[in-house]
């Protein structure tokens, strides 16, 4: 049970924020104010319906002792008694450590692995399937970089990912995914395994990384591949170089050096950031057993097996018969919200366990 002392701060903080809303503050300290009470609303409204059930339930037990109110007060027993586990659940979630990332918009970058040419069809298949999905969301999908393969699909595709809580649903999709189906090349009719990896990094605002120019290598040279003589006249791609970390990242696509600079500029905070998050959560938690999986690119994540029209996710044993529909962007919603239950069932059980040896 959440102590009362817990709930009556939460409405304390919420109603100090509202107070100093309506006292003359500068702009941006408005702003700030202004999040915060967004992000605090649900929770102080919460608070309040549980502290006020328990309130009633103790009402309710003290008119068991007038016998014209028994029979009402053992039906508002009934009820309450229904209603406060949900309350107290809820309740436990919004009071969950948040992932400050999780509002941030992100990087997804997905790459053909083992497989050959039928490793880049499936990395065109899921590129198209988080672009849907994104649709659907409401989300905006801009394309920063993509090397198409020889047959199809993508050899390698990164795109920025803009909207509304993007990394928050988006994060558990890092990883190897593999693929079993029959490709169109084979006439002998035998399941191909292969595979593709997915990266999915939180997009940083520019004061969350400062990248300085002295930490920067930054290289022009000649683009590569198809794309007219521009290509074999100019030097417009990039290579930029972090020198403390050793990241690197070239951006070719745009025929205009000034835009590939851009694009690498903003892959390469991504990447900068999620580096420091991986650092942080190493050292919260160097097994990461409260997390549904650890987000390394080369752990295996989930199987996509064609011939039993079935999609399974090895970190929660989830199995799907409806590989067609998630595919398709439609039905990914159904295994995302079961990746972000777990998690957060397993966070519940990890702040359990804090606090029972805090005791």
């Amino acid at each position: 049970m959440i102590p009362q002392e817990q709930l009556r701060k939460v409405l304390d903080r919420f109603e100090a924020v509202q107070s100093e809303m309506n006292s003359d503050v500068a702009p941006e300290k408005f702003v700030a104010l202004s999040k915060e009470f967004s992000d605090l609303q649900s929770v102080a409204e919460t608070a309040q319906a549980l502290l006020q059930a328990r309130s009633d339930l103790e009402d309710a037990k003290e008119m068991l002792a007038d016998p014209e109110m028994a029979e009402m007060a053992r039906e508002e027993m009934t009820r309450l008694n229904g209603d406060m586990p949900k309350l107290e659940r809820t309740m436990q979630l919004l009071l969950l450590p948040k992932d400050a990332a999780d509002e941030l918009n992100s990087i997804i970058e997905v790459r053909a692995g083992t497989g050959g040419d039928e490793a880049s069809l499936f990395a065109g298949d899921l590129f198209r399937m988080y672009q849907r999905y994104a649709d659907l969301q409401g989300w905006k999908v801009e394309l920063i970089s993509a090397a198409s393969g020889d047959v199809g699909g993508f050899k390698e595709v990164v795109a920025s990912v803009r909207g509304k809580g993007v990394f928050a649903k988006l994060k558990f999709e890092s990883g190897v995914h593999r693929v079993q189906r029959v490709p169109t090349t084979e006439s002998g009719g035998r399941i191909h395994t292969s595979a593709a990896t997915v990266a999915v990094l939180p997009e940083p605002e520019e004061v969350d990384i400062k990248l300085e120019d002295k930490d920067l290598r930054i290289d022009v040279f000649r683009a590569s591949g198809a794309g007219g003589q521009h290509v074999n006249t100019t030097d417009s791609a990039v290579r930029i170089t972090h020198l403390p970390t050793g990241i690197v990242v070239n951006q070719q696509d745009e025929k205009s050096q000034h835009k590939n600079k851009a694009k690498a500029m903003l892959i390469m905070r991504a990447r900068l950031f999620e580096a420091e998050r991986s650092r942080v959560d190493q050292e919260r938690s160097e097994a990461r057993k409260d997390q549904v999986g650890s987000g390394d690119r080369s752990e295996r994540i989930r199987t996509y097996n064609f011939p039993q029209g079935r999609v399974t996710d090895h970190r929660i044993n989830l199995t799907l018969h409806k590989l067609d529909n998630i595919l398709a962007g439609d039905g990914l919603h159904e295994m995302i919200d079961a990746l972000i239950a777990e998690d957060e069932v397993r966070r519940l059980a990890s702040m359990g366990e804090d606090e029972a040896g805090d005791v």
